[in-house]
């Protein structure tokens, strides 16, 4: 396969200089993943043209405090990233970016600089430049180096999607907490909306466009349909899978058809370009008429989490579906 350049840089806090990129290569994409293993704090790579259009998804690990950016479902960059610390824990959720600035300053902690700063939350979190000592010390916002926050910055749109898992606190792969973000896109706190009883329940317009997210909770047997980062869908499911990580799936275009492939996470590298297969899909069964009305909103970029991680059901609310299908690819 072609040989790619990887850069690998550093910086030291949010306003130190950037220090001398280091330069790297890989001849293979299973060389580029040893190297995110690898990765110092403050270290990062980059590999662009490995997939050089697509849609973009971005991936933040809490637990290894690792990111790794996707475009049509292949790795093309991974950094160490620098997280909320106790007190001040980043939320975990499907975001959207909501507001780019690249000369940012924060409105809440003394004008302090936050270099290509985007906007997941309303009420302050954003992916932006800023310290990485190895572990976990911002007020909520994951850091990123600042090279590496210059290039993401350069590739991005608004709307894209972006996924944050895990435990800082712990080496683990799910959170006890929901994934749904906790403020709307006006900073105001959001209540879950359990389903009481129903089978499902659909409201598209409360998000007219954007991009389609959808969170397969094994924990919580639900399926949840974000749109823009607003919820616009939520449904009892039967989701038959013992896998205690978590898989992200994303719909890309192949020879100009649409097809369900593997994002490959870190500790399922090998996941990374495979089609989903027909075992996986007899694994989730939903309502017919949910299944509808979701087939009909996807397009190629729109993204599934299937996780451990809760959704926000109600304790003990399990629903028998009448009328299952189980969902083409």
């Amino acid at each position: 396969m072609r040989s790619f350049g990887i850069v690998i840089a550093g910086l030291a806090c949010m306003l130190a200089q950037p220090v001398a990129a280091q330069g790297a290569k890989a001849s293979s994409p299973p060389e580029f993943a040893r190297m995110i293993e690898d990765l110092q704090p403050g270290q990062w790579v980059w590999a662009s043209q490995v997939s050089p259009r697509g849609p973009i998804l971005i991936y933040v690990d809490l637990s290894r405090q690792i990111a790794i950016v996707y475009r049509n479902g292949i790795r093309i960059a991974a950094t160490t990233v620098s997280t909320g610390k106790a007190g001040h824990e980043t939320p975990t959720g499907v975001f959207t970016i909501l507001q780019k600035d690249a000369d940012h300053r924060s409105s809440k902690y003394n004008s302090a600089p936050m270099p290509f700063q985007q906007r997941l939350t309303w009420d302050g979190v954003a992916l932006h430049a800023g310290g990485l000592p190895g572990y976990p010390e911002s007020h909520g916002c994951v850091h990123l180096p600042f090279e590496f926050a210059r290039e993401l910055f350069g590739i991005t749109s608004l709307g894209i999607t972006v996924v944050v898992e895990g435990d800082a606190a712990h080496h683990v792969r799910t959170s006890d907490n929901s994934l749904l973000a906790p403020f709307d896109a006006a900073g105001r706190a959001r209540d879950t909306q359990p389903l009481e009883g129903m089978e499902y329940r659909w409201t598209p317009q409360a998000a007219e466009q954007g991009p389609l997210s959808i969170i397969v909770s094994k924990s919580d047997q639900r399926v949840v349909v974000l749109r823009n980062g607003t919820e616009i869908g939520r449904s009892a499911a039967q989701v038959n899978d013992d896998d205690p990580g978590s898989h992200v799936i994303t719909l890309t275009l192949r020879q100009g058809k649409p097809h369900w492939v593997y994002v490959g996470m870190n500790g399922h590298e090998a996941d990374e370009g495979k089609e989903v297969d027909e075992a996986i899909v007899n694994r989730v069964h939903m309502p017919r008429a949910f299944y509808q009305l979701v087939k009909a909103q996807l397009k190629p970029g729109s993204t599934i989490l299937v996780t451990d991680s809760r959704v926000g059901a109600t304790p003990l609310e399990r629903l028998t579906i009448m009328d299952a299908v189980v969902p083409q690819p």
